[in-house]
């Protein structure tokens, strides 16, 4: 399907925006169900699963906020970035600083997005396969990559975006009906999927707490250490802090979701399609968390919490139905992998190689080769790292902390950007700096205190450096590239 949507007719090649945005012709519905693709990958059925495992239902806090980010972003983000026709997030960062932030924050990306999510999502797809299928670990991790290589390599965003609306009614239909089974089979054939969720809630009453508090929750780790649920998912702070710092950066600044919208038909259109999402994501718990709770219940013989999914479709589900689960979490699994690669290929291609390497003259099917090349050196570099995962604990959770490492510095300098006329580009660029020292040092005078407040923690303070170095600087004046909230189209 991606191959045949993104053909190119007879003598036409692809330019930089039929294979980095799509042509910018995608409707609501593929815009919705290509980010809820992107975002449901093996961090979160494998992962999420994982966590559900360890410290229950709370871990569905970042699914349930992000349905309220992603209204937010819709409505006071994405009006600014189809305002400025921008390719990349780092594009974004030129216009309203300067150049010096667009390659910084370009670098970080390429980093990010090779060594900590194509690694993890091809370490935890191959997991699933070693654990269902009993396929040696390598060989699932390179299978992987290589599906996901075969589409998105040719045919850019518009395959991988057009292929996502298939795979989503794939992975929801797959994800919820191994939720029925396994409730089902948890309830017992007298009581059905409604007993056997009420039957799981009493049997399980302390992994159905969504506000957990410090000492509340005690589970072991992967190594048979005693661990606080409230250093994941710290009380109040959930709901109020540091969980808002990682929604708002990884729905409203991260290249591989946003590139959706910005390949839309129009603003309607990328509004409503965020909004279908949010739709979406109110479902994801069932798919993602349910089953590691039920895993938990029925004292799953695991070792690691992120075999609890793959062990549940081994023992629970039939081999009939398993079929159309396994391809659902397969589907969620080369989607991401797709998304990314393409992200980061758009990354390197628009923001490095067009703006520093071969700043004249270059064509459009020159550029669309480079991409393609990009992309290939990520996944095979990624496939290469991504069996030295399997010593962590809770995948999902390695992902969420070592990003807030610099998601705070990061979102301060879009929001400020975005929002704050008189934010300068060194001020800016002190934040992108900063944010891993800061994170660290807190971390390591303060290694008691929970991920997330650690974020929030940061991300003010960044906001606060922000503000000084630019009042500073300019003397109280709006830069010169300040963005004009009140003049940006806002159509609805």
């Amino acid at each position: 399907l991606g191959l045949w949507v993104s053909r190119e007719e007879e003598g036409e090649e692809k330019d930089s925006a039929d294979y980095f945005l799509a042509s910018k012709a995608l409707p609501f519905w593929a815009i919705g169900s290509s980010l809820i693709a992107a975002n449901i990958s093996a961090e979160q059925f494998i992962g999420m699963s994982g966590s559900g495992f360890r410290v229950g239902l709370a871990i569905a806090s970042y699914e349930w906020m992000a349905a309220i980010a992603l209204l937010l972003i819709a409505w006071f983000f994405l009006p600014i970035y189809l305002e400025k026709e921008i390719y990349t997030m780092p594009q974004f960062l030129e216009e309203r600083y300067d150049g010096r932030v667009r390659m910084l924050l370009a670098i970080f990306w390429l980093l990010v997005y090779v060594f900590v999510n194509l690694t993890s999502v091809l370490y935890m797809g191959g997991l699933s396969m070693n654990v269902i299928m009993g396929f040696p670990l390598w060989a699932s991790i390179v299978g992987l990559a290589l599906i996901a290589t075969a589409y998105s390599l040719y045919g850019g965003l518009k395959a991988v975006a057009w292929t996502d609306v298939v795979q989503v009614v794939v992975l929801v239909g797959g994800g919820l009906m191994t939720t029925w089974l396994a409730l089902d089979a948890y309830g017992g054939s007298d009581v059905g999927v409604v007993g056997g969720l009420s039957q799981l809630m009493a049997d399980a009453s302390g992994r159905f707490n969504m506000i957990l508090f410090e000492g509340e929750l005690m589970y072991r780790n992967d190594e048979g250490v005693l661990k606080d649920a409230y250093q994941l998912l710290p009380g109040l702070s959930v709901l109020f802090g540091g969980l808002w710092v990682a929604n708002l950066f990884y729905w409203g600044c991260n290249q591989y979701i946003i590139q959706r919208a910005l390949a839309a038909k129009n603003l309607k259109e990328a509004k409503r399609g965020l909004a279908f999402a949010g739709y979406l994501k109110l479902l994801l718990p069932l798919i993602v968390v349910v089953p590691g709770i039920v895993a938990f219940a029925l004292d799953a013989p695991i070792q690691r919490g992120d075999e609890a999914y793959p062990w549940l479709l081994g023992e629970y589900v039939g081999s009939g139905f398993r079929g159309l689960a396994f391809a659902a979490l397969v589907a969620a699994i080369i989607s991401s992998l797709a998304s990314m690669m393409n992200s980061a290929s758009t990354i390197f291609t628009m923001d490095l190689y067009r703006n520093y390497v071969d700043q004249e003259g270059v064509s459009e099917q020159k550029l669309v080769r480079i991409g393609r090349a990009v992309a290939l050196i990520c996944i095979v570099v990624a496939t290469a790292l991504a069996p030295q995962l399997a010593d962590l604990d809770q995948v999902f959770q390695y992902i969420q902390e070592y990003t807030g490492f610099v998601s705070p510095g990061v979102l301060a300098i879009f929001m400020l950007g975005l929002f704050w006329g008189k934010a300068t580009p060194n001020a800016a660029l002190a934040s992108a700096v900063l944010s891993i020292p800061l994170s660290a040092a807190f971390k390591a005078w303060i290694p008691g205190i929970a991920f997330l407040n650690r974020m929030l923690i940061v991300f003010i303070v960044s906001v606060a450096l922000i503000v000084v170095i630019s009042l500073y600087e300019g003397r109280g004046e709006d830069h010169p590239k300040a963005v004009n909230f009140g003049e940006i189209e806002q159509e609805t």
